[in-house]
């Protein structure tokens, strides 16, 4: 019997850049996960702080993490730090000034903050300049 071996490598697949949303607002997050899908990301959601550290604590490794920054549950600046090396964007209704948001981004991973409302598309950008 004559077997020959398949010696044409397998191309992969590019593996998608995955994104956690979390808001403790459904009417933010699903349009929000919605966008990021059709931008191509894998997208997994958690409705807290102590959520998102929970998912992460399991397995979950998102490459960037976009974050409503007052939620329901411990505070979201004592989760930060738990969550090692993940790149974060915090999201807020609540106004702050230029020197308040370059305090809040100081953080080792806090990357950006964006004030809600903002266009879904200008949030794609945002992710696909951060993550591509």
């Amino acid at each position: 019997m004559n077997m020959k071996k398949n010696s044409s490598p397998q191309k992969e697949k590019p593996q998608m850049k995955k994104i956690m949303v979390v808001d403790d607002e459904l009417d933010i997050l699903e349009p929000i996960k919605e966008t990021l899908e059709r931008g191509g990301y894998a997208v997994v959601t958690a409705s807290s702080a102590d959520d998102c550290l929970k998912k992460v604590q399991t397995g979950e490794k998102p490459d960037l993490i976009l974050m409503d920054i007052i939620m329901p549950g411990t505070p979201v600046r004592e989760i930060i730090p738990k969550l090692g090396n993940i790149k974060v964007v915090y999201l807020s209704a609540v106004r702050i000034s230029d020197g308040e948001r370059q305090e809040i981004v100081k953080g080792k991973n806090i990357l950006d903050f964006m004030l809600k409302p903002f266009e879904l598309s200008v949030l794609l950008k945002k992710v696909n300049s951060i993550v591509g």
